[in-house]
């Protein structure tokens, strides 16, 4: 996928003056943040009246269970290469082979040289946001292999044209259901439909044929288990399970941090997962691969291959950065960031938008490629607050802003306002002297109205909004004439 987080303004720009854009992103918004809260209050009900009925008075809250989920996701960055290791070791004695990728270039060429090997012309896939970062699906076509995205969100968008996805578990978000009808009428032939039910049966049919006649299936992989040496896959549609047991060849494509170290730790995280993500308790399928074909298997691969991809990941271990590796890919940061509820994902340039996308971008492409993203936080913790590996998301949004003000990436002028604010910072009765005028300005500014409609020194931020006027006075007067009552 080519990254355009470079024109991230003019991007928003667009998304934002895009009515149906703008209507679509509105009926969507809230949906997932609803249902997230309705799945963790059902949680605590059922924890709560579990251990009632069992005499105990320590229930297992939401909170804690994601205490735990953060535990172990810690526990496995402080010692991958040790758990990567045992996965390896338990994959090869399953009958699989590991391969290792730096890169998206890589992962492209490990791909192409399995499906040449294997006489390969058409590969279906499900569930790989990895391959989006590799731009696998250009790479396998140049190469003269047909890649069918069967996820229905993703056929959609492929047939639209090859659209990115504008959110990591709802791709056609953006899309009303009078479009998708249109886009099916066209590219099917039939008649058109707006029945949801009428039309995923017509994605069905015309991805029966793919599956039966494809001779490799990609997938990625919500959890590696060192303990198996197995994949499990957590999704809501059946073509999951379609693409990882017809072909004769799966490849698991997924990033090196993707690891769990038992199936124990698999069932804590499955607890987090689906009730973050969906608010669902949890998924229709989870699915446990391990190892190809046996004798007495009915189906299943007769070859499978997992390419784990660093593509920048390592880079993180010792970095301030760490704990973006405990992402376990659920979205809800997007759900509930106001940010990404305005202008949608396709604004953000690149394959994971929102507030995880703002952070990931910016360590995985270079951040002087994408240096608006790390700004597009009103930095309110709704996206840390609700993450259920507890990364710090606001803080590290504030790194990466600190490192662009150290790296002279920022204008000149925002740094000299910076350093301006900070020399005032430092001394309090300068600084309050200056915060009286500066109060006194903006009430001046507003000419009497509660709202300021130009603010000359930032023309572009009021350009789509109005400035709240203060008061005349600042806080600390305020707070004095308060105390002197």
């Amino acid at each position: 996928m080519r990254q355009q987080s470079m024109h991230f303004a003019a991007r928003v720009g667009d998304r934002l003056a895009d009515v149906k854009l703008q209507a679509n992103l509105k009926k969507a918004k809230g949906k997932f943040v609803d249902m997230r809260a309705a799945a963790v209050r059902e949680f605590d009900a059922d924890a709560a009246a579990c251990a009632a009925a069992a005499g105990r008075d320590d229930a297992v809250t939401f909170a804690a269970l994601r205490d735990a989920g953060a535990a172990i996701r810690s526990k496995v960055i402080d010692d991958l290469d040790l758990w990567l290791e045992i996965f390896e070791a338990k994959a090869k004695a399953s009958g699989a082979t590991v391969l290792w990728a730096r890169n998206g270039e890589e992962v492209c060429a490990h791909t192409i040289e399995i499906a040449r090997r294997h006489g390969i012309s058409k590969a279906i896939k499900s569930k790989s946001m990895l391959s989006e970062e590799a731009d696998l699906n250009a790479a396998l076509s140049a190469a003269g292999v047909q890649p069918v995205e069967t996820d229905l969100g993703e056929y959609i968008l492929q047939i639209a044209g090859n659209e990115p996805p504008s959110h990591i578990i709802a791709p056609v978000i953006h899309k009303t259901l009078d479009e998708v009808a249109d886009l099916f009428a066209r590219e099917h032939g039939k008649p058109r439909k707006t029945d949801i039910p009428a039309l995923t049966r017509e994605a069905r049919e015309a991805l029966r044929a793919h599956f039966l006649s494809a001779g490799m299936g990609i997938s990625g992989g919500n959890f590696l288990i060192a303990e198996t040496g197995g994949v499990a896959l957590v999704t809501n549609e059946g073509n999951g399970r379609m693409v990882t047991t017809l072909p004769n060849v799966h490849v698991v494509i997924t990033g090196i941090e993707k690891i769990l170290p038992t199936l124990e730790d698999l069932a804590t995280l499955l607890r987090l997962l689906p009730r973050s993500a969906t608010g669902q308790t949890i998924s229709n399928y989870v699915s446990l691969l391990t190892g190809t074909k046996g004798a007495a298997d009915p189906d299943g691969p007769e070859h499978l291959y997992f390419i784990l991809v660093d593509n920048g990941r390592s880079s993180l271990l010792e970095d301030d950065f760490r704990a973006m590796l405990r992402c376990i890919r659920c979205g809800a940061c997007m759900n509930h960031c106001p940010v990404y509820q305005t202008i949608g994902g396709h604004a953000y340039g690149w394959v994971y938008p929102g507030p995880m996308g703002s952070v990931l971008t910016p360590l995985f492409t270079g951040i002087e490629r994408a240096l608006d993203l790390p700004q597009a936080s009103t930095l309110c913790n709704q996206c840390g607050s609700v993450c259920p590996v507890k990364i710090p998301l606001p803080q590290l949004l504030r790194t990466l802003r600190e490192r662009q003000v150290t790296r002279q990436l920022r204008p000149r002028s925002e740094r000299f306002g910076l350093k301006v604010w900070a020399w005032l910072a430092q001394r309090p009765a300068l600084y309050a002297r200056a915060a009286s005028y500066f109060a006194r300005y903006l009430g001046w500014l507003a000419g009497g109205e509660d709202r300021i409609r130009v603010f000359a020194l930032a023309p572009q931020w009021t350009a789509g909004r109005d400035l709240p006027a203060p008061q005349g006075k600042t806080f600390r007067e305020r707070w004095a004439a308060e105390r002197g009552r």
